[in-house]
């Protein structure tokens, strides 16, 4: 028997672990493969947040908890809310998830039906797109363009809306781009979701993860109680990708509905690891801080190699660990230079269609490892090109 629904058919995954999985093949024939396709941190996860968890475990917070969060964490997002956005939230509107890629596809789920429209930022994160397919929405993406730094253009949000839209995603810091949107492109959104009595769900996964410039919200427009949902988490920011621990902030409504979707498919977050959080939020920012400084460093230098290979040419990013190279100087497809760069030079990248119509002609790299690796990536690329 081989049916299958149409919603999994749509299903598309993340091309991300695709091409590990190409990449780890290779490995295995004895090739030395440079890895630039994940996007994790290559720092370990900092000891205090261990040691949190490690105290939970130890004190047994291993049973089921509430589908919502546990309380102390709920509260202790609210106030890391009010230090980093400028307002306090109630706990009700707070939902602790086993990951913030899950956010995505409980607030699509919860608020637009099949058929109704959600606009998306392209290039933009696999997961709107699989997400939305998934669901059966109807998907509006709208560009991001270098001439614009690659951030999320008002007037082209405002030109995609129709009577149909339910939900605008925006994602600042972003990915796969490293653009960071003004504060005055970040006042519009929330004005055109106002105006036009749209959700809007913003993704901040990188929110402490900028360079020059600095991180703004539409949250504090409706302090997240009418129509804006906040993403945010802790995989990127505190080193935790296999942790999966992330929250949303949202209208009580919304959330509470999120939180019955939450039980359904997975029952809860595991209490241990919501400890842990709690010990990442009061542990202070020193940790990030001394993880930016090393990226900043290692982004100064793939953009300037980047910029010196014939053919290529890259904007420099503001924000998260992403490199977004245009490269049709080479006369290549995106697939084609990703093909090249992993079988040739043995340096695994993503497409940048992966990510969208939008992003043919430019490719990714994920800058979060050693300098050593990024020097010698740019000299096998000197070498290819």
């Amino acid at each position: 028997m081989n049916i299958m629904s149409e919603g999994a058919k749509r299903l598309e995954g993340q091309a991300a672990f695709k091409v590990l999985a190409r990449a780890r093949q290779l490995e295995r024939q004895g090739r030395g493969i440079l890895h630039f396709e994940i996007g994790e941190p290559c720092f370990d996860t900092p000891v205090h947040i261990i040691e949190a968890e490690r105290r939970a475990i130890e004190n047994k917070h291993t049973h089921y908890v509430s589908s919502y969060g546990i309380p102390e964490l709920r509260k202790a997002v609210c106030k890391e809310i009010e230090k980093t956005r400028g307002f306090l939230p109630d706990p009700e509107q707070v939902l602790i998830t086993p990951g913030a890629n899950s956010i995505i596809f409980f607030t699509a789920a919860c608020v637009a039906n099949p058929n109704e429209e959600v606009i998306y930022p392209d290039p933009g994160f696999f997961t709107y797109r699989s997400a939305l397919g998934y669901l059966g929405n109807k998907q509006r993406p709208a560009p991001l363009l270098e001439e614009n730094e690659f951030r999320m253009n008002p007037e082209d949000v405002k030109e995609r809306i129709t009577d149909d839209t339910r939900l605008i995603i925006m994602n600042s810091p972003q990915n796969p781009t490293g653009s960071v949107m003004t504060k005055n492109e970040i006042e519009e959104m929330a004005e055109i979701a106002e105006e036009h009595d749209v959700y809007l769900l913003t993704d901040e996964i990188y929110s402490k993860m900028t360079y020059e410039r600095k991180h703004h919200t539409p949250s504090i427009r409706d302090e997240c109680r009418e129509r804006t949902i906040l993403l945010d988490g802790f995989s990127k920011k505190y080193a935790m990708t296999g942790w999966r621990l992330g929250y949303a902030v949202g209208p009580k409504a919304i959330i509470k509905k999120m939180g019955l979707l939450l039980q359904t498919t997975v029952s809860c977050t595991p209490p241990f690891i919501q400890h842990a959080g709690i010990g990442a939020l009061e542990g202070g920012d020193k940790c990030i801080e001394d993880m930016m400084g090393e990226f900043k460093q290692r982004r100064d230098i793939i953009i300037k190699g980047l910029n010196k290979i014939p053919g290529i040419s890259c904007v420099m990013p503001q924000g998260a660990f992403y490199a977004f190279p245009n490269i049709t100087g080479t006369g290549m497809s995106s697939d084609e230079f990703v093909s090249c760069l992993l079988e040739k030079g043995g340096i695994a990248i993503l497409s940048g269609p992966d990510f969208g119509e939008y992003g043919e002609g430019f490719v990714r790299f994920s800058y979060a490892t050693d300098i050593e690796k990024i020097k010698e990536a740019l000299e096998r690329m000197e070498a290819l090109f």
